[in-house]
């Protein structure tokens, strides 16, 4: 059984060092061993200029987010999950960043690039990751990913038992739409959402829905969280549970499939 968290909060924008100390007192209040936490959850989610994107990136791991991060995994003895902006070789990329007690793991960065990011960000160049680890096989994806199902397909395929969602969603389908990223896969999946509403410059304003959750490998919704709350939810998980991929005695969620009728799928 793994306990396994969710935060959602309202981080303000551009104040790194107080959006992570939100965070941390966060999760330092709650009892888990995996915590999940939002998209950009150190900055702010509306970067109006290239100049805010790079006064705010950090490298990973050796930037003040990630070393902050992996003091708290170490001290709680949790793997942490959260998103933030990336410096690498001048390029910019929106990206997840796994870390245990003993360091940094790896990254993810976004494959799929939701509107104004694209003026910000390169598409991510990682691929899709399985992180194995003995809390389970952990999948990473980061919120606009949601809209295109190979996306949780692959990760599924590559044997992750929970896919790992920050978020800062504006559109209000995601939720539902998880729900059933987890029952065709038979994954849990944890969306860490974020609140608030941010209008800078003379950007449009941003709503974000919050409704943090967590869905299992049957499709039922373990935890949702309010549209405002700030605050950690915890549930306690069989993570066998994602490995079990029958549907009925006679059908197999993955062997049942016919990838000689689906190639359209990766043609340009």
């Amino acid at each position: 059984m793994l306990k396994l968290g969710v935060c959602q909060m309202r981080p303000e924008f551009g104040i790194k060092e107080e959006n992570v100390t939100k965070a941390i007192e966060l999760i330092s209040s709650v009892d888990a061993e995996l915590v999940v936490l939002p998209e950009l959850f150190n900055t702010g989610y509306q970067f109006i200029s290239m100049d805010e994107v790079k006064e705010l990136s950090e490298p990973i791991p050796g930037g003040y987010t990630c070393k902050m991060m992996m003091e708290l995994s170490k001290k709680r003895n949790l793997y942490i999950v959260f998103g933030m902006a990336e410096e690498c070789e001048d390029r910019y990329f929106n990206s997840a960043v796994i870390i245990g007690p003993d360091g940094y793991i790896g990254v993810y960065r976004k494959s799929h690039l939701f509107l104004d990011e694209k003026d910000f960000f390169t598409p991510g160049d990682t691929g899709f990751k399985v992180f194995e680890l003995p809390v389970g096989r952990i999948g990473i994806m980061i919120c606009f990913d949601w809209w295109f199902t190979e996306s949780a397909r692959v990760l599924s395929l590559m044997g992750a038992d929970i896919i790992c969602h920050p978020a800062n969603l504006v559109l209000t389908q995601c939720q539902m739409a998880m729900i059933t990223r987890s029952l065709e896969n038979a994954v849990y999946t944890v969306t860490a959402n974020r609140t608030g509403r941010e209008q800078r410059g003379d950007k449009r304003a941003l709503t974000y829905t919050g409704k943090s959750q967590v869905v299992d490998p049957e499709g039922n919704l373990l935890i949702r969280m309010g549209e405002d709350e700030e605050s950690v939810s915890v549930v306690e998980i069989d993570v066998s549970k994602a490995r079990d991929k029958m549907i009925t005695h006679k059908n197999h969620r993955f062997q049942d499939r016919r990838p000689d009728l689906y190639s359209i799928i990766t043609e340009a």
